[in-house]
Order: structure tokens, then sequence, then C-alpha cells
């Protein structure tokens, strides 16, 4: 018997680089446990798999992880609006289900190009979106000129003024709803101090010549902040010495702000614009809460109308048409606007 004792080997010598040479070193050491056992199926998976991985590309790694975003969005919103294509070519009504499905072509389209009621709530919802943008910019670029300025208290005033923009529709429709009342609403009071009118004798939501202008002084409250945001934003991307060579050359004020101010902030101003137009054409929650469409038909907008002919007369062929063709529209008049707004950043 020999007298040497063989000395524990930790590791096996070589390529500590390569996991298959590691690993055949170790099968092939003497009076380990593994001695002559081949190797086994996690080192042959951990290799395959490591090769693969290896042999794709950095576009494929990327489509891997996108595909499962691509296929809920796919499963979300491109299916269900291809089945409402479909559906607006047919003559489907819910209400009367034992009908048998028949295809009617271009019909729900025609049918609803030609009501003149569509084309009046067309007329009333273009009114409340000019309305309410053109104040919302007015407001929103105002209060972006005031709170640049950064006085001591500006932080505060900038949150004071956001508290709207964070508030749910629903939640700001019933809190506006409580303030127009006639009796407990403190909004009539208040015109009352300074106008000397009787708080009972008008009622904002339930006066036809008043209930317009209460959908656009909501949304006005609720959303020029946003415009105030964007605007803020382009206030602060302004260099300075831009203004300092401005007053060099002794410019006043009102010349620094048409000549440096305002055609700087103008893309923003317009992107602005395209975001309130965009979700004022939408308008749905806020005027069925204050009003849902009345006093009659004075502030039913198109999506009231939309939502009446779907979950009222069940006129789901009808329905479906009216709003593809919603869809078109504000997808049409977005890429004109987006167009127009290139051309203003490429000046």
């Amino acid at each position: 018997m020999s007298s040497e004792k063989r000395s524990p080997v930790l590791a096996p010598r070589g390529d500590f680089s390569d996991p298959k040479a590691i690993a055949m070193s170790a099968v092939n050491l003497p009076g380990t446990p593994i001695e002559g056992i081949a190797v086994r199926t996690p080192v042959r998976a951990g290799l395959q798999i490591a090769k693969y991985t290896r042999s794709l590309s950095d576009r494929s790694i990327a489509w891997l992880f996108t595909l499962p975003t691509v296929a809920l969005l796919l499963a979300i919103n491109i299916f269900p609006l291809l089945w409402m294509i479909r559906l607006s070519f047919t003559n489907l009504n819910l209400s009367m289900a034992y009908l048998p499905l028949r295809f009617v072509g271009l019909d729900n389209y025609t049918d609803v190009l030609t009501d003149d009621d569509i084309w009046d709530r067309m007329q009333t919802t273009a009114h409340f979106v000019v309305s309410t943008v053109v104040l919302e910019v007015v407001v929103g670029f105002g209060l972006a000129l005031l709170i640049n300025r950064q006085f001591r208290t500006h932080s505060l005033w900038t949150t004071i003024i956001l508290l709207p923009m964070m508030l749910s529709p629903a939640v700001v429709g019933n809190f506006w709803t409580l303030l127009f009342q006639p009796q407990i609403g403190p909004f009539n009071y208040v015109v009352s101090l300074f106008t000397g009118i009787a708080p009972n004798s008008f009622s904002m939501i339930g006066e036809v010549a008043l209930a317009p202008w209460t959908i656009v002084l909501v949304d006005t409250w609720m959303w020029a902040p946003y415009v105030m945001l964007i605007c803020l934003a382009g206030l602060r991307s302004i260099p300075d010495y831009i203004y300092e060579a401005a007053e060099v050359d002794r410019a006043s004020g009102w010349r620094q702000f048409w000549s440096i101010t305002l055609p700087m902030v103008m893309p923003f101003l317009m992107l602005a614009v395209l975001f309130r137009a965009i979700e004022n054409f939408k308008m749905f929650d806020m005027v069925n809460l204050l009003t849902s469409g009345g006093p009659g038909s004075t502030t039913e907008v198109i999506n009231i109308t939309l939502k009446r002919a779907a979950f009222e007369k069940w006129q789901t062929g009808y329905s479906s048409a009216l709003a593809i063709i919603l869809f078109v529209t504000v997808f049409g008049a977005a890429n004109i606007y987006v167009k127009a707004l290139n051309r203003v950043k490429q000046r």
C-alpha cells in the first residue's frame, strides 16, 4: 500500500470560462463521486439555452419581450375595432335579436349621414370643442405666464391650481351639480351677491341659455391646469440668453412676448390644442352627469346620441356605423393637424 495519500481535489484544472470543459473535467476526475458518469440533462440544457441565446440578435430579443404586449393590444383594441366594423354592415338590433343577422352594406352609414339629428348633435359637439379649447388655452397660458415668474409661493399655488385636474370626471360632475343647485348650491348666491339677481330666479343646468355654458365652465375649470403644465414646459425651455440679448437691444416686455415668447411656445400651444380637442370631442361623462343632454337636447353631444342608440335603442349596427364615422373624423382631423404642427416645429 502506498504511503502517499491522495490530496482532495477541490476543483478540476482547466478552462473555468467554458462550462462544458468544467463538466467534462469533473467527469474524468478519479476518485470523485461522478467518475465515469455522463453529463446529465441540466448541464446539457444549460449549454443549449446559452447557445440559443447567443444566436439571437438584438432585434429578435426585442421582439421576444414586446410580443406579449403587442398580442394584448391586438386582443383589447384591434379585435373589437374589427368586430365593430363588421357589425356596422349588418342589421343587428339587440332588442330584436330573434331576427336573422343580415348584411345590409352601406345602409347604416347612409342612415347616419342623412340623419338631421346627427348633424345637429355634431354641431353642438363642435361648439363645445371650440369654446372649451379656446378658454382652456387662454386661461392655461395666462396661468403658465404667472407661475413662470417664480415668486415666493409659486410652488404652493401650482399645487392648488393642479388639484382639479387630479379629480375624476365623475367626482367633478357630481360636485358641480351640487354647486349649481338653485336652492342649496352656493353658486347662485355668489352670482346674486355681485349682480343682485335673486338666487332662485335662474338655474345654471336647467335653462336652455345657460346649460351649454355650464359645461364649458366646468370643463375649463378642470382642464385649464393641464394646458398650463404644457405651456409652462414650453416657457421653461426658452433659453435665458435670448431675453438677455433682447434687453441689450432695449426691446420692451411686450415686444419680447410677441417676438420671443409666443413663437417659441407656439408648438406647445398647438400640442395642447390637439390633446384637448381630441378629449373634448369624446366628451361624455361630464355632460351625462351635469345635464344628461338637457334641457331638451341643448347639451346633447354626439357621444350622448351614440350611447342612446347603442344601449337604449339597442341599434347595434347603426351605432357601430356612427362610431366608425366618429373615429375616422377624429383620426383624419388629427393627422392633418399633426402635419401642420410639424411645419411649425421646423421653422
